[in-house]
């Protein structure tokens, strides 16, 4: 699942729990506001996204799903300290949110240069999820950028246990792999990201600068 369906699949799971109709006015106001709130999102229009959510928001102050996607949305418009600080307020609300740990670390890691804040978070989403298999995927890659890639690999090992098709847990063991210089173990793994739908690794293993592992027997 993509970043973006887990944040909606998060955030619709939580308005069916936490907003039912039946409760009041306020209630209902605020669930048409996230409501309108995610159609905006998933159309691209993050600002009008963010101004619903933060209807939402002053409605009911404690909902935890409203924090989150609003970061998500902050993230998209490259706000990133605004969207850690939404997360932050998420997981104040709401402290096993593995979610909000791992959304706050792929900012940290990708964005911020934090690899350890990184690798805390993604510490963190897995204490609270043993199965998210993204925050192993995700760690991994951090302790490869911070200078550990053996260390790093278990992780990977780890991602791929619990969901075998996991293209870019595939593509970072290869990227672990090459730099171990295992060329052909990397370009196994290039192959197998390929095969599962992770169109970057395909656009290389088609261009002149990935025929090394393209022309690779398997």
């Amino acid at each position: 699942m993509s970043r973006r369906s887990t944040a909606l699949a998060a955030a619709l799971s939580l308005l069916v729990l936490g907003s039912p109709l039946i409760t009041g006015c306020s209630n209902f106001a605020a669930y048409m506001a996230l409501s309108s709130a995610d159609q905006k999102y998933e159309t691209g229009d993050y600002k009008g996204a963010i101004v619903d959510y933060n209807k939402a928001i002053e409605i009911n102050p404690k909902d935890a799903g409203a924090y989150y996607n609003r970061g998500n949305a902050k993230d998209e418009l490259k706000d990133y300290q605004g969207a850690i600080a939404d997360y932050n307020k998420a997981i104040e609300i709401n402290p096993k949110d593995a979610g909000s740990y791992y959304n706050r670390g792929l900012i940290k890691g990708k964005n911020l240069n934090d690899l350890n804040g990184a690798i805390n978070d993604f510490n963190l989403a897995i204490e609270f999820n043993p199965l998210h298999y993204a925050s192993y995927n995700n760690r991994c890659f951090a302790k490869y950028l911070s200078g550990n890639p053996v260390d790093a690999l278990p992780d990977c090992e780890k991602s791929l246990s619990i969901n075998p098709e996991y293209s870019y847990a595939y593509d970072t063991r290869g990227d672990i792999k090459y730099a171990l210089s295992d060329k052909k173990d990397a370009c196994s793994d290039y192959k197998k990201a390929t095969k599962y739908g992770y169109k970057v690794r395909a656009k290389y293993l088609a261009s002149e600068e990935g025929a090394w592992c393209r022309n690779m027997p398997d």
